[in-house]
């Protein structure tokens, strides 16, 4: 059983019931769904152990990025990259299964008041709920 999707004003949010390694799993193969690969994977709870020596809960930051997009964008906005990737998060539930977030791309590129990223957002928006909705 899974929550219905959320949003903050900044992100899509969806409460699964899946453990957080599979949460990861069907969360990448949701991505790859919709054209986005994740480029970059950065384990938050491991990069605070190592850096500060404090623990935290399971974390991960995925940089997940659609390239036909991503360079559509960038032609609009040389600046933009700045703003790339889109980034997906994972982290335990305290209730035992795992929380999925993604960025709501309407909220960062809407930053860039550039009206030709309007539709751009606005089809990677649909792609980030159709991921989270896919879980």
């Amino acid at each position: 059983m899974t929550e219905a999707l959320e949003r903050t004003e900044y992100t899509y949010r969806k409460h699964v019931q899946a453990p957080y390694e599979l949460a990861i799993e069907q969360v990448t193969a949701a991505l790859k769904e919709e054209g986005f690969g994740v480029l970059t994977e950065i384990d938050v709870r491991a990069t605070f152990r190592k850096k500060l020596d404090v623990e935290f809960p399971r974390y991960i930051i995925l940089g997940a990025c659609n390239p036909s997009l991503a360079h559509q964008a960038l032609l609009a906005e040389r600046e933009l990259g700045a703003l790339l990737p889109c980034n997906v998060i994972v982290y335990d539930d305290e209730a035992g299964g795992s929380v999925v977030s993604a960025v709501n791309p309407r909220a960062m590129l809407g930053v860039v008041q550039n009206p030709e990223l309007d539709a751009i957002a606005e089809d990677v928006a649909q792609r980030m709920q159709r991921v989270l909705e896919a879980l």
